[in-house]
C-alpha cells in the first residue's frame, strides 16, 4: 500500500513538474509594433492611390515576392509578379485611381517577424474591380517593417462592410 502512495505522489509530481516546464504562451505583440506594421500596410495602399511608386518600393524587402492564389475554394493556381513590375505599374500615369480599401486587419508579430490578415477591395477609379484577402508577411529592420511576402485572393463577390463601401 505505502509503495502504491509514494508512486502515486511521484506521478503526480512528475505531471506538475511537466506542466510548470512548459513555456508560458506567446504573449500578444506590444501596441507600438502592430502600430507600425500598421503603417507599413497602409502605405503600401496610400502609395497606391497616389501612384506613387517610390513609396510603394519603400514598403518592401529587397527580396520580396508577390503572389496572387486564383481559382475556386478547394483547388488553385498561384500566379507570380515580380515587385519591379508592379513597383512599375502603380507609377504608371492611369486614367482611375487605384483605390485598395482594407478592413478588420489582424496583424500577429513575434520579434523581428509580423503576419497580417488583411481583407480588402478594389476599385478602379468609383468602380468597384474585385475583391478578396492579402495574406502579408514583414520583417523588421533597421529602417522598419518591410514586406517581404504579400500573397493574395481575387474573387468577384464579398461582403464589405458599408463603410469601406464607395
Amino acid at each position: 500500500m505505502r509503495t502504491r502512495l509514494l508512486s502515486l505522489g511521484l506521478g503526480c509530481l512528475l505531471v506538475l513538474s511537466n506542466a510548470k516546464a512548459q513555456p508560458d504562451p506567446p504573449s500578444p505583440p506590444a501596441r507600438p509594433a502592430v502600430e507600425a506594421v500598421r503603417a507599413t500596410i497602409d502605405a503600401l495602399f496610400d502609395g497606391m492611390r497616389a501612384g506613387d511608386s517610390a513609396a510603394v518600393r519603400a514598403v518592401f524587402h529587397p527580396q520580396a515576392r508577390l503572389h496572387t492564389a486564383l481559382g475556386p475554394s478547394d483547388t488553385s493556381s498561384v500566379r507570380a509578379t515580380p515587385v519591379d513590375a508592379f513597383v512599375n505599374a502603380v507609377g504608371q500615369p492611369h486614367e482611375k485611381v487605384w483605390d485598395e480599401r482594407i478592413w478588420d486587419v489582424e496583424i500577429q508579430v513575434d520579434g523581428p517577424l509580423a503576419s497580417a490578415w488583411v481583407p480588402y477591395v478594389f476599385y478602379l477609379g468609383d468602380e468597384r474591380s474585385h475583391c478578396g484577402v492579402n495574406a502579408v508577411q514583414l520583417v523588421r529592420r533597421q529602417e522598419g517593417w518591410k514586406i517581404l511576402q504579400l500573397t493574395d485572393t481575387r474573387r468577384e463577390e464579398c461582403t464589405v462592410p458599408p463603410e469601406v463601401q464607395k
